[in-house]
């Protein structure tokens, strides 16, 4: 079984695992459309993270991690998951295309428009302020915009994502302790 990371499974992987391959799936696009309010804000000032969203576009792509979880592992994965991406997150089957090699199944966690938690689309720098403002117990909003515009530039570095880096950008304009 394999399971793919979008967002925060990019780099925050809690899990055991026994194998971690680069590449994408298509037919979505990545948007900051999910209230976090677990993670990264808190009930009464949410943060926002990534989710994926159906994309018309015939050669959307989102670039990412899949992992291989071992079948002595797969249950407890599975839980821990479960619990990890529990506000409003459901679980899909889509097609991996991994950077070398054959496509493969993979599970994965999409926020969907149905649950609670779902920000749906606003401007960037709406979001962006959001983000600046939040935390919650998984440390800073503005971190995990950081670490995942960072991760994606190290592992598909000749790909763009428009709406991660202009994310990424808003909010660096509104941290006055951005990195550098």
């Amino acid at each position: 079984m394999w399971v793919f990371g979008y967002g925060s499974l990019v780099w925050k992987v809690d899990f055991p695992y026994v194998k971690r391959v680069t590449g994408y799936i298509e037919g979505y696009v990545r948007r900051f459309w999910q209230y976090s309010v677990d993670h990264r804000g808190v009930p009464t000032k949410p943060g926002r993270v990534v989710t994926l969203i159906k994309s018309e576009e015939p050669d959307a792509r989102v670039w990412g991690v899949a992992y291989e979880i071992s079948e002595e592992d797969r249950g407890a994965v599975m839980r821990h998951l479960d619990i990890r991406e529990k506000n409003g997150y459901e679980k899909l089957d889509v097609l991996f295309h991994p950077s070398q090699g054959n496509p493969f199944p993979v599970v994965l966690y999409v926020g969907t428009e149905q649950n609670e938690w779902f920000a749906g689309p606003s401007p960037v720098e709406d979001i962006a302020r959001t983000v600046v403002s939040a935390a919650g117990p998984s440390g800073p909003n503005k971190d995990y915009v950081y670490r995942l515009a960072s991760a994606m530039r190290l592992i598909a570095p000749s790909e763009d994502d428009p709406h991660l880096f202009a994310v990424e950008e808003a909010v660096r304009r509104l941290d006055v302790d951005a990195p550098s």
